[in-house]
């Protein structure tokens, strides 16, 4: 990786226990003080794929946490197959989708499906088997999205939904997907070589947008590679959350609004 400062630490199945044969989940969930979040959460990841039906690793970047984040990841490792990768200091969200992009097209192969999920415990690991069916049956990338028929949003401010419903509109304005309503949940599902030929084109630059805004940029870049996307029907248990919301509205709108202005004045690249 061409990331500074990035020490991991990992636990794997035994190799009597990996299968070569099956698709695999890796689970990337970049973590800012998320002590409180990140329990309940590997906890329902572990539940909702329990039993050996579906194989999975998860991979926690700790982004320079200033509390116990990398402990909780790093005990969870023994009883988990968990790999913990540590920025030295605290980079953003753009940085910690890099490096988690990085690590898992290393820990994929071509067929597994590489994750994305808030660490907030606000999105639930039960989609995660749905939205697996979903890439073996075609689909390209998945996405956990508030605007399908049957999603609900619980303890959302209403701030923010106005922000996401505004966000939402512009994006589906100038930039439509087809089978994509949701532009900026991080909750999605990718087949692994889609974000492997990603990385060997971008590099360091795929994810370049800072904040929030980032995931709206990966989704744009990949708008123009022609994929099948799709989305799941999600409930987000803002309820849940740990801690306090890390976005800040104004800048996330402001961003937000930059991003299309660029996109539409140079195109997706």
């Amino acid at each position: 990786m061409s990331f500074a400062q990035i020490t991991t630490q990992r636990h794997t199945a035994p190799p009597d226990m990996a299968s070569t044969d099956r698709r695999r989940a890796v689970i990337v969930l970049p973590a800012f003080n998320e002590q409180a979040s990140l329990p309940p959460l590997l906890e329902s990841i572990e539940q909702s794929l329990a039993g050996g039906a579906l194989e999975y690793q998860i991979i926690v970047v700790d982004d320079g946490s200033t509390d116990d984040t990398a402990l909780v990841a790093s005990n969870a490792s023994f009883r988990l197959p968990l790999q913990l990768v540590q920025h030295g200091q605290n980079q953003g969200l753009a940085a910690a989708i890099r490096t988690g992009f990085a690590a898992a097209v290393a820990e994929a192969g071509p067929d597994d499906v590489i994750f994305t999920m808030d660490a907030d415990n606000t999105h639930p690991p039960g989609l995660m088997p749905r939205m697996m069916g979903l890439i073996a049956e075609g689909h390209d990338v998945v996405i956990g999205s508030r605007y399908q028929h049957g999603s609900r949003v619980v303890g959302v401010p209403l701030h923010r939904n106005l922000l996401s419903l505004g966000a939402r509109a512009l994006f589906t304005l100038s930039f439509p997907i087809a089978g994509v309503r949701d532009y900026t949940c991080g909750f999605r599902a990718y087949r692994a070589d889609v974000i492997a030929r990603a990385l060997a084109e971008y590099g360091d630059s795929f994810v370049t947008e800072k904040g929030f805004s980032c995931m709206v940029d990966v989704l744009l870049k990949l708008r123009r590679r022609g994929l099948v996307m799709g989305e799941v029907p999600m409930i987000l248990r803002y309820d849940q959350k740990g801690g306090a919301s890390k976005m800040r509205i104004t800048k996330t709108a402001y961003d937000t609004l930059k991003l299309i202005a660029r996109r539409r004045l140079r195109g997706t690249k």
